[in-house]
């Protein structure tokens, strides 16, 4: 059977089924992650108690699940949490199709799991569904109950506030340029039939988002330089390597492709270029970003939250075209976070040493 046949990957002896209120009685939460919960159901999805919302969680992330259904319960919305284990076997390649019912007849949804090598596939079918189906939709992969308590616990109006002021100033923009503490020194162009998108944490209709949120990015024309990564990598890599502060890769680019990559920690190196190998387009600097997230001050060496910090990340392979407007794919999509930039957008500075100037 051809890799990605949902019937290969999961158990389709065991259809999911949602876990019972007495078995989530029983998880226990700490406290302190009840604001995060609470921005994450009532600020960022603003679910209605008129509502359903099926939560998909991986059994590593089951504490984070059961305060985010506490403030479900608060709200008086109905439920379903569905372990993703109860799906398929990990790490999980497709969705299985049972699944899709629950979401059906939802219109808010969450995923929150770690991310395992081999997902990325199961989790872009996810988004896509999300986007053809109309859910508010938050993606926390790798959520941990730290940024809980660290970038879950933002003001996202303030967030959201500070991202709309840069998107306005992105949009007039036609190039950018960059540089770090650590190195980088890099050339960005925009085009006007490629969109900047924000994710603020305020999630619509029209974009999925992540949580925690903070960020305004696009599909860039073109990206030359060096970018030396010295925050994290993403997709799976980030939970085997962490903070590269002292570690960074080191990524030549040139006309948005990679052309060179050095690392003193060689397994990275070898890992990483075996990811932006994956197919012809996971060298391609897809997307471009700036983090707006104003609760995240340090590197923790968790790309959900890293990612957020105000600065530059860039990702290559998948440039969300139908966000962006893009005209191309990949089945990659790996984020590189750097540390301490300073950002012009054409001849005005936004930022000095990863504060905003706006």
């Amino acid at each position: 059977m051809p890799e990605g046949s949902p019937q290969s990957f999961f158990r389709a002896e065991v259809p999911p089924r949602p876990l019972s209120p007495s078995i989530i009685d029983r998880i226990a939460f700490s406290s302190d992650l009840m604001l995060g919960a609470f921005n994450a159901i009532q600020v960022c999805l603003k679910l209605r108690p008129d509502e359903h919302i099926t939560l998909l969680a991986g059994e590593e992330c089951m504490e984070v699940a059961a305060a985010l259904v506490n403030q479900v319960k608060e709200v008086g919305a109905s439920f379903s949490l569905i372990t993703l284990e109860s799906c398929c076997a990990r790490p999980c390649k497709a969705l299985p199709p049972a699944l899709f019912t629950f979401l059906r007849r939802s219109q808010v949804s969450i995923f929150a799991a770690a991310a395992l090598p081999g997902e990325l596939p199961m989790r872009m079918q996810l988004t896509r569904f999300v986007n053809e189906h109309g859910l508010r939709h938050a993606h926390m992969v790798n959520i941990t109950p730290q940024i809980m308590k660290e970038g879950m616990q933002a003001d996202f109006f303030e967030v959201d506030a500070l991202s709309t002021r840069l998107i306005e100033r992105a949009r007039r923009a036609t190039y950018l340029r960059a540089t770090s503490s650590g190195g980088s020194e890099l050339s960005v162009s925009f085009s006007p039939s490629l969109k900047w998108v924000k994710t603020s944490g305020m999630i619509t209709l029209e974009k999925w988002g992540n949580l925690p949120g903070g960020e305004i990015f696009t599909s860039p024309e073109r990206v030359d330089g060096l970018f030396v990564v010295d925050g994290v990598v993403g997709d799976f890599l980030c939970s085997k390597y962490g903070d590269l502060k002292n570690t960074p890769l080191f990524i030549e680019i040139e006309d948005s492709r990679i052309r060179k990559v050095d690392c003193h920690d060689k397994l990275l190196l070898k890992d990483f270029l075996e990811y932006i190998r994956s197919d012809e387009n996971s060298d391609r600097a897809g997307e471009f970003a700036i983090g707006t997230n104003l609760a995240v001050t340090r590197i923790i060496g968790n790309i959900l939250q890293d990612e957020k910090i105000p600065g530059v990340h860039i990702a290559f392979g998948n440039p969300y075209p139908e966000h962006t407007g893009a005209n191309w794919r990949s089945s990659t999509h790996i984020d590189c976070v750097g540390r301490d930039f300073d950002i012009w957008f054409e001849e005005e500075q936004i930022m000095r040493s990863g504060r905003f100037l706006i």
